[in-house]
């Protein structure tokens, strides 16, 4: 198989497709692997690098997508991308589609096999590809709050962990998955005081017994919710519905209960958000004010740390893309349930169901597509 690794357009994305490691393993199994020149080099990736991993360079995107039977990204197509894909291509990335009509529309038109990170799911019923990017995400997202609650950034002018003799910020967490986890653990580790609500109570007495002293658990309503963010100095909106729009679980109304200069941070932007008010900004533009509240709602956080992400993501979906190689992607989608559930779009019909119902688009379950 011919794979194609362009190099990512989005604005402030450093990550990439595939690292040479990936690229050796493929060239060893008899697949050509061709790269954009300069594909790598936001993650500190040199085409000197995929050259000697066994790499054939290509000098524009165009090329990649004329050659090549799978590309493999990271961030969804971008419109200057949708008339390069053609029919039949597999296009494995990130997609997530339930928060882009244009995009689910766009793609169901190339007739193109879309296989999204975002929903493949193994037997565990966990997400193995969108892990490693949570983890990054949920981290950064108090990295990225605690700097906006600074005063000459227009935050309320708080040190999170705060010092002795001064109370340490609140901070509430909306979801107990991967990313509120790892938010909670990097708010704790530095000393904030943090709660975070989720709706599981197995969830809440796992989180209960992992995380420190610091961290309380609640369970996730309405009024609990409303509650923590009148207190809170830094709201991580985390939550996940896999393949599906986010909830809205703070209102606009909702911002007039927080505190002047307060900072919301809605990792769930790339599925909506779970903020009302929330809208996607990009890191030259992270934030904007809505209420008095500051809103950092950047749709890619990882791309920010290209070289770390880039690492842990290749992790988790290299040994797919060799197996989609290897077998076909009908063939793999048969022996692997991650591929199978990975299947959002597949010859202009909508295969994954929680995208079908987010736009009232015709479900076509993805057995019929693997007949």
């Amino acid at each position: 198989m011919i794979i194609g690794v362009p190099r990512e357009i989005k604005d402030s994305e450093y990550r990439v497709g595939m690292v040479p490691a990936g690229v050796y393993t493929l060239a060893k199994l008899g697949h050509t692997v061709l790269v954009e020149v300069g594909a790598g080099l936001g993650s500190g990736m040199t085409d000197d690098e995929y050259e000697k991993s066994g790499a054939k360079l290509v000098a524009t995107a165009k090329e990649i997508y004329e050659r090549s039977d799978m590309i493999v990204k990271v961030k969804e197509p971008l419109p200057p991308e949708y008339g390069l894909i053609r029919k039949d291509q597999i296009i494995y990335t990130y997609f997530h589609f339930a928060a882009s009509r244009e995009l689910t529309d766009a793609m169901i038109k190339t007739g193109a096999i879309c296989i999204a990170y975002e929903t493949m799911e193994d037997n565990k019923r966990t997400l193995p590809l969108l892990t490693p990017m949570s983890e990054v995400a949920g981290r950064m997202s108090i990295q990225e709050g605690a700097k906006y609650l600074e005063r000459p950034n227009e935050g309320r002018g708080i040190l999170l962990g705060g010092i002795p003799g001064v109370e340490p910020g609140n901070v509430t967490i909306i979801g107990g998955g991967v990313v509120g986890a790892n938010a909670a653990k990097m708010a704790a580790g530095i000393g904030a005081n943090v709660t975070i609500l989720d709706t599981s109570l197995d969830r809440l007495r796992y989180l209960d017994d992992v995380l420190p002293d610091n961290v309380t658990t609640l369970f996730s309503n309405a009024f609990n919710i409303r509650e923590q963010i009148k207190m809170a100095d830094l709201v991580v909106g985390a939550v996940l519905i896999p393949g599906a729009k986010a909830p809205k679980l703070i209102t606009k109304g909702d911002l007039s209960y927080m505190k002047q200069g307060a900072v919301i941070v809605d990792v769930a932007i790339d599925q909506g958000g779970c903020v009302e008010t929330a809208k996607p900004t990009t890191h030259k533009n992270p934030t904007y004010i809505v209420d008095g509240v500051l809103h950092y709602c950047v749709a890619n956080m990882p791309g920010a740390v290209g070289r770390t992400s880039t690492f842990g993501l290749t992790n988790a979906t290299a040994r797919f893309a060799a197996e989609i190689a290897k077998r076909g992607w009908k063939d793999a989608a048969k022996v692997h349930l991650e591929i199978r559930t990975g299947l959002n779009i597949v010859r202009g019909k909508v295969t994954y169901g929680a995208v079908a119902e987010a736009f009232g688009i015709e479900h076509a379950p993805v057995e019929s597509m693997l007949a």
